[in-house]
């Protein structure tokens, strides 16, 4: 028996969502638009967050150096080896895809639409890359195409922040959330379990100050240790524990329980490049943990919202 007002699974998964929206399949097809980020040039700090590779966050993406049309075209033939009638969506994925001035970001974004098949645009950010001036020119778009801007949050605690050197804080994501908001911009928040530092108890809570938000969607990820990044040097020195496939899948059970019924859920678990990947190695196998996640939620009998209360 289904539970929840959702058809394919207990919680409001991307493809009900697409379907509903488009009446098809999507695809992101990601993007490497060469653009830099304030938690790497000195603006804000240098190296990125602990986790974040030199290919910031965009191991699935092109190479900077290629033409944006060639990235999509080379995404759009892997991609439509699954699914060959699928519509796209031009996925501004690497690095910091507002750090730029706007007459540039227009020209990246517009570019994008301009592709055949492109029925929407989505733009991972930070929420301190957020100007007024970018977001009027965001809320134009989002009113001629499907626009998501993608927020990395990680965690809502600030503690959490400067230990993984985020290099902004609640209030600042409050701040950059509130301007996408206040423009009727759909917003997909970014949280990571497993972060150094915290416990299943506070990755809970991020996602329950997250949900009083009221996101368009989330995607929740689990901590992956790739070669070359700060975090690297935190695991070789033995500070750094890897969560367990059954914690992890508890962890997102109870954090779906708490999210909204109407947020869509884009993401359930997140790995790194086979070949760079130092742990946790179960997390290669994508589809053992969304269905050890079906199975957790059946086994409880539970859904996503089943413990969220809007008057939280």
């Amino acid at each position: 028996m289904q539970h929840g007002p959702y058809r394919l699974k207990r919680y409001y998964s991307l493809r009900e969502y697409d379907q509903q929206a488009f009446g098809c399949r999507v695809a992101k097809i990601p993007l490497n638009a060469g653009l830099g980020c304030p938690n790497r040039d000195g603006s804000k700090g240098v190296g990125g967050c602990i986790f974040c590779s030199q290919a910031g966050s965009g191991e699935f993406a092109g190479r900077p150096e290629q033409p944006l049309r060639q990235q999509f075209e080379a995404g759009r033939a892997l991609l439509a080896r699954k699914w060959p009638e699928a519509a796209a969506i031009a996925y501004f994925q690497a690095y910091t895809n507002t750090y730029a001035p706007l007459e540039q970001l227009r020209r990246l974004y517009e570019e994008a639409l301009s592709f055949p098949g492109v029925v929407g645009l989505a733009i991972a950010t930070r929420a301190d890359c957020l100007p007024q001036e970018t977001a009027d020119y965001l809320a134009q778009l989002n009113r001629r195409t499907h626009l998501v801007v993608e927020l990395g949050l990680q965690s809502a605690f600030d503690e959490t922040g400067r230990r993984i050197r985020r290099c902004h804080s609640w209030a600042d994501f409050l701040e950059g959330y509130g301007r996408l908001q206040q423009r009727g911009i759909r917003v997909c928040v970014h949280l990571i379990d497993g972060l150094p530092g915290e416990t299943p108890e506070m990755m809970v809570e991020s996602a329950r100050r997250v949900a009083a938000l009221r996101p368009h969607s989330v995607k929740l990820h689990l901590l992956h240790l790739v070669r070359g990044t700060a975090l690297e040097k935190i695991y070789d020195a033995g500070d750094l524990r890897f969560l367990s496939r059954e914690e992890y899948v508890k962890i997102v059970v109870d954090q779906l329980e708490v999210l909204p019924p109407d947020t869509v859920i884009a993401r359930l678990t997140g790995d790194g490049p086979r070949q760079s990947l130092i742990g946790p190695l179960w997390s290669l196998h994508k589809r053992q943990v969304l269905n050890a996640i079906d199975q957790e939620l059946a086994r409880r009998d539970s859904w996503q919202a089943k413990r969220w209360s809007e008057d939280v």
